[in-house]
């Protein structure tokens, strides 16, 4: 899924990939099961609170991570979570961030379609997305390296 190498070998952080997409699936199904029968608001309303639990936790583990490897390398926030410039490989970046869109997309569609609902909880999902491009990114991206100052 993250884009198999020449040797056929996962790439780094493939599991982290595969989760992000999970997640997007279970966001996607329960949204649109929400979205057709009341009697389900309540399974969608508890994949968009896990998600954006998950999430919460993924973003601090990502930032502690991130905060470890500043010492040695130049990390910024929209490179690590964003995955801006060459940290990450197309395959990859397009994966997760991919990942992300479709999150914030489903979120903002079916918060339109039933505002006032349960449902317009999802709009919080998008964080797991988010955070595991950013926890990928603080594991596996590729920084340059800090210079000393003299």
């Amino acid at each position: 899924m993250t884009g198999v190498d020449k040797d056929g070998d996962a790439g780094p952080g493939e599991g982290i990939v595969r989760a992000s997409w999970l997640g997007t699936a279970a966001l996607g199904v329960t949204s649109a099961l929400g979205t057709i029968s009341s009697a389900l608001d309540i399974v969608a309303f508890v994949v968009a609170l896990a998600m954006f639990a998950a999430g919460t936790v993924a973003f601090f583990l990502a930032y502690a991570k991130a905060i470890s490897r500043s010492r040695t390398e130049k990390l910024g926030i929209m490179s690590v979570f964003f995955l801006e410039g060459r940290v990450a490989p197309k395959p990859v970046r397009r994966l997760l961030l991919g990942s992300f869109l479709v999150e914030v997309l489903v979120a903002v569609a079916v918060a339109a379609i039933r505002p006032n609902t349960s449902l317009a909880f999802g709009i919080l999902a998008p964080v797991y997305g988010l955070a595991l491009a950013g926890l990928w990114g603080a594991r596996h991206g590729a920084f340059p390296e800090r210079v000393a100052k003299r």
